[in-house]
């Protein structure tokens, strides 16, 4: 299981730029990069966040899904923080693709904390990084060594997310073209998939899947997406009308949502998969024996 956790977060934090999954010298970046500015950056981050993790249990996960959704958006540039000013119309934040992405508030809170103590010196972006990296290891994982040095970005896109981020619906095909374009070999786009190991989804992106009778003869890509019986049944309890009731009814991702561990691809295999790519995955001949490796890693 450790191979698969530091597989999860070495992908996501070495997301830098568009199109490419750089090594750390080749973007700049090192593990004392604020050894002499900032020495005290990280423990600054973690004593910041451990009141947040302990008042609310689904924090890590958040900061977790903050990361990727930042890092997937033109590289790891805080610009998911960016909201709409004359300078930044139609910022990344307002895509559809980041329905209920939260704490990027608290990334300003950490981000006041560390200037207190030294101004002007810690990136945004790397505060991100470095509060996904805190959340891995307060939910069970592994710590790792970040490679700080992030640049902030000033602009961004919402067109750009709605191109880069996936959703929920997203082929195998479509899912390995977007993380190919990233650099992301095939078993590590797989990995990427795993972060689902965390937190819960949403009523509103799988309600199709349920109630739809047409969803699979109008998106072949469905055919592979099907459901164990009792966990069709168990949604659709927790999500018993075609319209949600309210934007915030939500399922957990998998049956431990708030431990990093790999029981969302022990859970896929027998078909408990919360979205359709999740299902997709333990099915295609091509990700279906990552999944099954993933699955039965307790290393």
């Amino acid at each position: 299981m450790l191979r698969l956790l530091r597989s999860v977060m070495m992908v996501m934090i070495l997301i830098i730029k568009p199109g490419l999954l750089v090594s750390v010298n080749e973007a700049h970046l090192s593990y004392g990069h604020y050894q002499t500015s900032c020495p005290n950056v990280e423990a600054l981050v973690k004593d910041t966040l451990v009141p947040i993790f302990l008042t609310d249990a689904t924090a890590p996960a958040s900061f977790l899904r903050l990361l990727f959704h930042d890092c997937q958006v033109q590289g790891c540039d805080a610009s998911i923080l960016l909201n709409s000013e004359r300078r930044n119309i139609g910022p990344e934040i307002i895509s559809s693709k980041n329905f209920m992405i939260r704490n990027r508030e608290s990334i300003g809170l950490i981000k006041s904390v560390v200037e207190s103590e030294c101004p002007g010196k810690v990136s945004c972006a790397d505060i991100i990084a470095l509060a996904a990296k805190e959340s891995v290891a307060f939910t069970g994982g592994p710590q790792i060594q970040v490679p700080l040095g992030r640049k902030d970005s000033t602009s961004s896109s919402y067109k750009q997310a709605d191109i880069w981020l996936p959703s929920p619906q997203v082929s195998v095909d479509g899912m390995l073209q977007i993380f190919r374009s990233k650099g992301m070999n095939l078993q590590e786009s797989v990995a990427m998939l795993g972060a689902h190991t965390l937190g819960v989804g949403h009523c509103l992106n799988i309600v199709d899947r349920l109630y739809n009778p047409k969803h699979t003869k109008i998106n072949p890509a469905s055919a592979n997406d099907m459901l164990e019986k009792d966990y069709e049944a168990l949604l659709k309890m927790q999500c018993p009308t075609r319209v949600p009731l309210t934007n915030l009814t939500f399922v957990p991702n998998d049956i431990t949502p708030l431990t990093f561990d790999n029981q969302y691809y022990r859970d896929i295999i027998y078909g408990r998969g919360l979205f359709g790519i999740d299902s997709r995955i333990s099915k295609d001949p091509r990700t279906s024996p990552v999944v099954k490796s993933f699955a039965d890693d307790q290393n």
